[in-house]
């Protein structure tokens, strides 16, 4: 079976795609840190003893950008298949 070569232009494209999903996923991450810094801060400030603890609250939102990562990572690695 032969295999075709991309096109200059095809690996361009596929070049500023990875790009723009990495520059997306680590918006959000970032955006997710500043806000469990904002929230700690937020319930240190009240002075909410009885209530969980910020981190713990924040683990969902954590996992999701570490699956997001994963799964982006995954992508990137995944050789096209030929069709």
């Amino acid at each position: 079976m032969r295999l075709r070569r991309k096109s200059k232009k095809r690996r361009i494209a596929e070049a500023v795609g990875t790009y723009l999903k990495f520059k997306a996923i680590s918006k959000f991450a970032k955006g997710a840190r500043k806000t469990l810094t904002g929230l700690a801060a937020y319930k240190t400030a009240k002075g909410a003893v009885s209530h969980a603890p910020a981190p713990v609250k924040a683990l969902p939102v954590v996992a999701g950008v570490g699956a997001a990562g994963a799964v982006a990572a995954r992508k990137r690695r995944r050789e096209p298949t030929p069709a």
